[in-house]
């Protein structure tokens, strides 16, 4: 209890320090040049040109060999995943991995969607464009920007895309879902140069969906396209309709929210919290601050020195399998951590896993996904312009109980004052549209509705 009180006063008077009051409301689009050298005087070339994965036989010869050559370290008795990935199960991933999987009929999975690339400030990005099959007569489709995180890739969103573009099981709204790679992950380009952080991403996917001619869409994301949905819906709130997300931490704080920490478990009427925050999150040093310092190692090392760890990770698959696994295991629910296995094929199949995990690889792009941490993080927490401002566009919050961090709605609105729709979600955990995407297909669609619904009654 002591520690807990220091721990808030520490915080309230950092706080009072730190904050600054912003009028403004919306944030400047940030307009970069990512390409190599100098940017050039002619225009740049706008062409959107279709693109498919592809794989040659050198490249997998190659990664054959390096699965065969892989060393071993045998795990401590009955570590379970609480040092990292079990060697124990990750041999059976290699040896799946070697002899099970098949890559080229997972290339043809990830084909059967649309993919292109276009030119954006200097760099090539790659994005999934999926239009209804058929239309409801009368009804035009609703475009859907998702945006994915890291260890993810645009793959996770492959369950959900059918759920959303197919007229058939939702009558009411139908989505023409684009699924963009982020500059440096996948099969987009990383940018060559320092700096490209949340609101570069987001000017570029704003720019993109302007470019397939979208004047108003929604958009929706987990992980860091929390932060990147959040910063597009901050650029140009007039174009986003609705921002939808499955992740939506806590970055701006006032007195109140700091002193709940400390009372909130004890008087959760006062702070506007419901029976399940309570249970999400207290004790806060054990629920929250622990499980935070324990889980965040990662991070510390990608926001400080990526390329070093990236360096190793990219020369050794069985490195990289290792190191995105084991987020896939403890993101989806921290408890699988005393499984020997990680408990990753209880949500996950293993050539999902895989497929992920081989977009990294083949694309070579782990180290440069990394460098985002730093390139968000390097200036601190809280202190960039965007985590300042507030967001005025419908906002919609899905809020599965095993996440990282559990983020009430009472806080939630000091950043996101125009909430409309705020869902305890049964189950599910950090990568939702590839663990539940039925679930958050629903509560996409629930929230599509309510801001049409408001529209509609607004135009009246």
């Amino acid at each position: 209890m002591l520690l807990e009180v220091f721990l808030v006063l520490g915080t309230v008077i950092i706080y009072f320090l730190l904050s600054r009051k912003k009028e403004e409301t919306t944030l400047p689009l940030k307009e970069g040049w990512w390409g190599k050298g100098q940017k050039p005087d002619t225009e740049e070339d706008t062409t959107i040109r279709p693109f498919k994965v592809e794989t040659t036989e050198e490249e997998l010869s190659d990664l054959f060999r390096r699965l065969d050559q892989a060393r071993f370290t045998e795990p401590l008795e009955n570590s379970c995943f609480h040092y990292g990935t079990n060697s124990k199960y990750l041999r059976k991933v290699v040896s799946y991995w070697k002899n099970q999987f098949n890559w080229k009929k997972q290339v043809e999975v990830l084909n059967k969607y649309p993919q292109f690339k276009t030119k954006i400030q200097g760099i090539d990005v790659h994005f999934v464009h999926v239009k209804p099959r058929r239309l409801p007569k009368g009804q035009p489709a609703k475009p859907l920007l998702m945006v994915h995180g890291w260890p993810g890739s645009f793959y996770e969103f492959y369950k959900i895309i059918a759920l959303l573009t197919d007229p058939g099981l939702y009558d009411e709204h139908v989505f023409e879902v684009i699924c963009p790679s982020i500059p440096g992950f996948g099969f987009s380009e990383a940018p060559h140069k320092k700096g490209f952080d949340s609101v570069s991403a987001a000017s570029v996917f704003y720019e993109l969906m302007l470019r397939l001619g979208f004047k108003q869409f929604y958009i929706q994301g987990g992980d860091a396209g929390w932060l990147i949905c959040t910063n597009l819906a901050q650029i140009a709130p007039s174009h986003v309709k609705g921002l939808h997300l499955n992740l939506a931490l806590a970055t701006k704080m006032g007195f109140m929210q700091l002193l709940s920490i400390l009372l909130g478990r004890y008087l959760p009427g006062l702070f506007g919290f419901q029976d399940e925050d309570v249970r999400r999150m207290f004790p806060f040093l054990k629920k929250v601050l622990y499980k935070m310092l324990l889980e965040s190692g990662y991070a510390h090392i990608q926001a400080t020195k990526p390329d070093t760890v990236g360096c190793g990770l990219n020369d050794s698959p069985v490195g990289l399998a290792a190191y995105i696994l084991e987020k896939f295991s403890t993101w989806t629910d921290l408890e699988f951590r005393d499984l020997e296995d990680g408990g990753l094929e209880r949500k996950f199949s293993l050539d999902d896993l895989l497929t992920n995990v081989m977009i990294y690889w083949v694309s070579g792009c782990m180290v440069s996904s990394m460098r985002f941490y730093k390139e968000n993080l390097q200036q601190g927490l809280g202190t960039q312009e965007h985590d300042k401002l507030t967001v005025q566009v419908p906002t919609g919050i899905a809020s599965f109980p095993n996440e990282i961090m559990h983020t009430p709605q009472a806080w939630a609105q000091k950043k996101y004052i125009n909430i409309v729709s705020f869902h305890f979600m049964p189950r599910g955990g950090h990568f939702a549209a590839l663990e539940e995407p039925e679930l958050l297909a629903e509560d996409i669609l629930h929230f599509v509705e309510k801001v049409e619904k408001e529209q509609l009654w607004r135009k009246k």
